[in-house]
């Protein structure tokens, strides 16, 4: 065999898994958005992608491993979706607005069957200590801090004067909880039209800006 000839096909192995493993990852975050991180299993996910357990197994050793790689999809998933738009507004103030509108938008467009996943996934393992948890509390971390920093720019620019920057980031964040909480709860998009009122009016801007 012409060894020059074997180089070819292991790279397009190694493209194929890692399609492989990201269709995989993003059905997992789908599904688990609904049935929960902890009803995520190799089995479950197997039977839904009509995959053979063994074929899960090879991109993922353990359900840990599997929910973890999991968190990760959907912290990718929301950035792409909520953060990054969010982030190509002009000005810090317009940023937090923006970033606002699109966590509304996301959970109008069902990105995640199941509502927010991190709302959904902080509730379900919150009280379940071990590495699945803090990774879902590094993400709310890291928004949180995201919130803070651009109200802080933005009293910079004149915006927001007078607030504590990280009891406003709580509030901003308590508001997302309930928004997600309540529009998967009753189904009812008004609950997203109210959350946008009122995350606008705290934030001194009375219609939300498209990003």
């Amino acid at each position: 065999m012409n060894p020059e000839s074997s180089p070819p096909p292991v790279r397009a192995q190694r493209a194929d898994g890692r399609r492989t493993r990201a269709a995989i990852l993003q059905t997992a975050a789908r599904l688990a958005s609904v049935e929960g991180i902890d009803g995520l299993t190799i089995g479950g996910l197997a039977a839904e992608l009509h995959m053979s357990k063994s074929g899960l197994y090879a991109h993922f050793g353990s359900k840990v491993e599997l929910q973890l790689a999991t968190v990760a999809e959907a912290a990718r998933i929301f950035d792409d979706v909520v953060v990054t738009p969010a982030m190509s507004a002009p000005s810090a103030h317009e940023k937090l607005l923006a970033l606002c509108d699109r966590y509304l938008q996301h959970l109008r467009d069902r990105v995640f069957p199941g509502g927010c996943f991190f709302a959904s996934a902080a509730l379900e393992m919150g009280s379940r200590p071990g590495p699945v948890r803090e990774a879902i509390a590094d993400f709310q971390r890291r928004l949180t801090g995201l919130f803070a920093e651009l109200v802080i720019a933005a009293q910079g620019e004149g915006h927001l004067r007078g607030e504590d920057p990280r009891a406003l980031a709580f509030e901003i964040n308590g508001q997302f909880l309930a928004a997600s909480a309540g529009f998967v709860l009753t189904g009812d998009a008004g609950v997203l039209d109210l959350a946008e009122h009122v995350l606008f009016r705290r934030l001194g801007h009375g219609v939300a800006p498209r990003a």
